[in-house]
């Protein structure tokens, strides 16, 4: 019979262990040191929060595995031999593969910083990182100041969890506004302003020198490099963006960049090994897409997509319109298509905001034909399926903004804001 080994048990090697269970009666093993089970990433906040337990973030039952013949393995893959097919675990143990499934996800990116292995630094990416966060700072007694590095998605989640604890957090983001390699001028200022009134020490094109030791090895202040200011504190969460976890593959005949090569297929230069989710990198890029995108529904489509190959239907690996969402604090923030920092050749962004500062859009089109190429919301839960469609069939701009109420949530919403979101559109158009 022959062996599927999966290496990564996060949604997108969960994924495909599912799928090919679905088509086939092939042999699956699932190998992580992480955890034994597979879990929701994106809700280990909510357990630090105390809004659910570990085992909630688990979404099925521990008998799933053994009722549809998925063998989980916990252990450290340290070598791949892809000439035998054989996998060498750290602890000396080895495992034969017919096909191999490398779904090892992201680790959080260290920039060589002095004292950045220190007790009390860490990221904020799996389970142990989880464990070590309730550690480190489990509340405002023991923890009396936290520093932050990095201005990403997984360090405001990181804010959110600590301010939850009464603990004081200072934001280091080296960028001059936060995110703003990635959100335009208006939402990045919004967040800006959000953070603050949300008590936390947002300090802009703040870049860190180094962390402090006391004299047990642990973290007791850090020191920024533009200014030289000490900040007193007892953590640090380096949250300066992910890289794909493959370290242990560096030494095998495996094609490496940033992450595993792939081609569409999701095959790497090796017959009947590859890779899916954070860890895969496209030889090249699918449309606009970055060539590693370290989101979790792509890894979910990864899955689905290899799973179809292995299962003897071979497809390629299509992603389709850009989407993405997360919360900064209490607003809810999604993208759909394509919205740039700065809008690029013969394209406009429309951008408004309401007058609470908390709810805003922001559209990108093309000037010439006026065909929409995306969307940003704040504070309005929107449709997917709809921008979907509007995308695929090329609306104009004027249609979106016609039809708005369509894609949201909350229809009261645009019954009490949609005149005005037109009437700025056209006013923007008479003066510009």
């Amino acid at each position: 019979m022959e062996h599927i080994v999966i290496i990564g048990n996060g949604i997108a090697g969960v994924t495909a262990a599912r799928h090919i269970r679905k088509k086939s009666d092939k042999k699956i093993t699932i190998i992580s040191e992480e955890s034994e089970y597979f879990f929701s990433r994106t809700a280990l906040m909510y357990v630090y929060m105390g809004h659910m337990k570990f085992e909630h973030t688990q979404p099925y039952e521990n008998w799933f595995w053994k009722k549809n013949k998925i063998n989980l393995k916990q252990g450290f893959v340290q070598q791949v031999e892809t000439t035998l097919k054989r996998l060498i675990f750290k602890n000396g143990e080895e495992l034969q593969y017919d096909k191999l499934i490398i779904a090892t996800g992201s680790k959080p990116n260290k920039f060589g910083w002095p004292g950045q292995d220190l007790k009390g630094v860490q990221g904020l990416y799996s389970k142990q990182d989880l464990e070590n966060v309730s550690l480190n700072a489990p509340n405002n007694k023991v923890c009396k100041q936290a520093v932050i590095v990095g201005g990403g998605l997984i360090g405001i989640e990181l804010a959110e969890m600590l301010r939850s604890r009464g603990i004081p957090v200072t934001f280091l983001v080296r960028e001059s506004s936060f995110w703003n390699g990635v959100l335009p001028k208006g939402e990045s200022e919004l967040i800006n302003k959000h953070m603050i009134e949300h008590h936390i020490d947002l300090r802009l094109s703040s870049n860190l020198k180094e962390i402090i030791s006391d004299e047990s090895g642990k973290v007791k202040a850090i020191v920024i490099e533009e200014t030289g200011e000490v900040i007193s504190c007892d953590f640090v969460g380096l949250t300066a963006g992910v890289s794909p976890n493959i370290n242990f593959i560096k030494s095998s005949e495996i094609e490496i960049n940033r992450g595993v090569l792939v081609n569409r297929f999701l095959e790497t230069n090796i017959k009947d090994v590859f890779a899916i989710g954070d860890c895969a990198e496209q030889r090249e890029a699918i449309g606009e897409r970055r060539a590693i995108e370290a989101v979790w529904y792509t890894g979910r489509m990864m899955g689905e997509t290899v799973a179809q190959t292995i299962c003897g239907n071979k497809i390629e690996y299509k992603p389709g319109h850009w989407f993405n969402s997360a919360k900064f604090l209490d607003i809810e923030y999604q993208t759909y298509g394509w919205v740039f920092a700065k809008p690029r050749e013969n394209e406009a962004h429309f951008y408004w905001e309401y007058s609470n500062h908390k709810i805003c859009i922001n559209i990108n089109y093309n000037k010439t034909t006026k065909q929409f190429i995306g969307i940003n919301t704040f504070g309005i839960r929107m449709r997917h399926e709809v921008f979907d469609k509007w995308l695929t069939e090329e609306k104009t701009i004027d249609f979106v903004l016609e039809n708005l109420k369509e894609a949201n949530f909350d229809p009261e919403f645009f019954k009490k804001y949609e005149q005005e979101i037109s009437a700025a559109f056209k006013n923007q158009l008479i003066t510009a």
